[in-house]
């Protein structure tokens, strides 16, 4: 017994353990969920599934009645031509017209005058538009007025389908390519004998059919409706039902809620009746009184008094933890406003009454000796930046100027004047007091890195610097211009064994400052200048990290981040021919010198 009490403690204990770990709010809705809204939900639920199964009962009756109205509206139609091919089987003068071997054109037409006239022909060669048309294999007939050789069809489709068949009688379904249209025919064997063969001379009945699918669609059926010979669509309820246009193909199978299947005539006839798309809205508009009683008291009433609950904890609550959340700041913050009367409100009241007294204590002890402190760390911060100031590298400049000198009084002019562009170039880059430079100033930079890369390349490299005036004291971020010019050497001259040229523009177009670099070095294909462009318009930090042309990075990312995004970034290069780099800064985004 021991072991068992202490067994459930301890499964008690473990999942209490993980409720402590659950915030109030996720309990709280926990518990609505599995012991109110759940049970509600599953009585709905139960409620709801009972009236869905009556309506899809009573959808399914209708069905039911929709689809034998149709089979019966089908049947029926077929009636009328079926009396009429029963009469002609009966009048025997028919017969002994059509086994009448006829010497002569004129004989035949004396004896067509005399069949029509006092057969039942005479009466029925037309019925609501159907065509009635009498075959026979008999080559004195003259085709036409309701009669035709079978020597001239025997090559049709619908033909081979009667022949082909065991029965005396045969609906028949295709369309007339000649006559381009749907047509629908009942066919009947005219031989009184099993030796005559039916195909001697038989009756064949063009029924109506605009008549027959205005009759379907004329009912107005509740549901769509569709006429089908295996999946070819005889008739649609939902039309078009153009009698010129070829048979389509039922498609519709999902949507399918009730399938009936008829045989007439030796033709297998399909009913297919489809299932209302709006069933549901419209079983919940007609019940819209019981789902709206359902989902107010069930659901939203117990949900809307839930909310207020949640709210008035955790409101309280989320007031309280923020003010813990700042226990680190100089002083405690007090909970303003009305805290209520309940547990929690008299927790907070009793924090507030805490936060006065340690704020109290804290302005006593602690806080005085912690500006001390602040004051010491700033007097030291401020005694390393003396320090660091001092540090200059002018001895690098006088071992260079030194060098220079030598260089010159031992006539090595070309020396000296590397060495004089390599102390430009390397006092640029160590005087970073500010990120930017005058257009001036950069170009002086560009024209000493050209100088030097000059003693490189020799006669294999060429350039131009071309400044606007005006633009001379524009600001621009430091060595962006030389970044560009230093790509031109790195990744177009020096790839190309030939002389090339390097042009370096700066002007004002329209509202912007425009810094064109040009190169007639290698050039790159399509794909490679369209990657670097987008590099350099989508210039970030990230980018810095990563390998490739990080130089060039590097300065457009600084350009937009003086003109705050605003400047543009063109490339165009080809292969073999060279590239130019245009970047565009609005004025509007520049500063002058002072």
């Amino acid at each position: 017994m021991a072991e068992r009490i202490g067994g459930k403690r301890g499964w008690l204990a473990r999942v209490g353990g993980r409720l402590n770990d659950l915030s109030l709010r996720k309990k709280l809705r926990y518990l609505y969920y599995f012991c109110v809204l759940g049970p509600i939900l599953l009585t709905d639920a139960v409620i709801l599934l009972s009236l869905v199964r009556a309506e899809r009962s009573e959808q399914g009756r209708q069905m039911a009645d929709v689809a034998s109205a149709v089979q019966y509206n089908v049947t029926n139609f077929t009636e009328t031509p079926a009396v009429i091919a029963r009469t002609i089987y009966l009048d025997s003068s028919i017969r002994e017209f059509l086994e009448t071997d006829f010497e002569s054109p004129a004989e035949y037409y004396k004896g067509y005058r005399r069949i029509t006239n006092q057969s039942v022909l005479s009466g029925i060669t037309q019925i609501d538009n159907s065509v009635v048309t009498v075959y026979a294999d008999n080559e004195g007939i003259v085709n036409g007025g309701g009669f035709i050789r079978v020597s001239d069809v025997r090559e049709e489709e619908w033909f081979k389908k009667y022949a082909g068949s065991p029965l005396d009688t045969q609906l028949i379904i295709y369309y007339d390519r000649d006559a381009k249209a749907r047509v629908i025919s009942l066919l009947r064997n005219l031989g009184w004998f099993a030796g005559d063969g039916k195909t001697k001379m038989f009756v064949k009945i063009d029924l109506n059919y605009s008549s027959l699918v205005s009759d379907t669609i004329n009912m107005k059926y509740d549901f769509p409706v569709y006429i089908c010979a295996g999946y070819t669509t005889i008739i649609s309820g939902e039309g078009p039902n153009n009698q010129g246009d070829r048979f389509t193909t039922f498609t519709r199978a999902r949507e399918v809620g009730l399938e009936e299947e008829f045989d007439l005539y030796g033709e297998t006839l399909t009913v297919r009746v489809l299932r209302r798309t709006n069933s549901v809205l419209a079983f919940l508009r007609d019940n819209a009184l019981i789902v709206t009683l359902l989902l107010l008291f069930n659901i939203i009433s117990p949900q809307f008094v839930m909310n207020l609950v949640e709210y008035s904890i955790n409101s309280r609550l989320f007031r309280l933890g923020d003010v813990f959340n700042k226990v680190d700041s100089e002083e405690l913050i007090t909970i303003p406003g009305d805290n209520g009367r309940d547990e929690i409100g008299g927790l907070m009241d009793n924090y507030n009454r805490m936060a006065v007294r340690m704020n109290g204590l804290i302005d006593q002890v602690y806080r005085n000796r912690l500006r001390e402190q602040e004051m010491d760390i700033a007097r030291q911060n401020a005694e390393l930046l003396a320090l660091q100031s001092q540090i200059n590298p002018h001895f690098l400049f006088n071992a260079l100027e030194s060098i220079r000198m030598h260089s010159i009084l031992k006539s090595e002019h070309e020396t000296a004047d590397m060495v004089e562009k390599l102390a430009i170039m390397e006092r640029q880059n160590v005087d970073w007091s500010t990120d930017t430079n005058t257009v001036r100033r950069e170009l002086e930079f560009v024209e000493a890195y050209l100088g030097l890369q000059k003693y490189r390349f020799g006669e294999r490299l060429n350039y131009r610097i071309e400044l606007e005036p005006g633009c001379e004291d524009i600001l621009v971020p430091k060595l962006t211009v030389t970044t560009f010019v230093e790509n031109a050497c790195v990744h177009g001259i020096e790839s190309k064994t030939s002389p090339g040229w390097i042009f370096v523009r700066v002007n004002t177009e329209g509202e912007d400052l425009c810094v064109e670099v040009e190169d007639t070095g290698g050039g790159m294909d399509e794909e490679e200048t369209r990657a670097l462009e987008e590099r350099m318009r989508s210039a970030s930090i990230d980018m810095l990290r990563g390998k490739g042309r990080v130089g060039v990075v590097n300065a457009c990312l600084r350009i937009r981040m003086m003109t705050d995004g605003a400047a543009k970034f063109e490339l165009e290069s080809e292969k073999g021919i060279g590239t130019v780099f245009t970047v565009r800064i609005p004025m509007s985004k520049t500063e002058r010198s002072v």
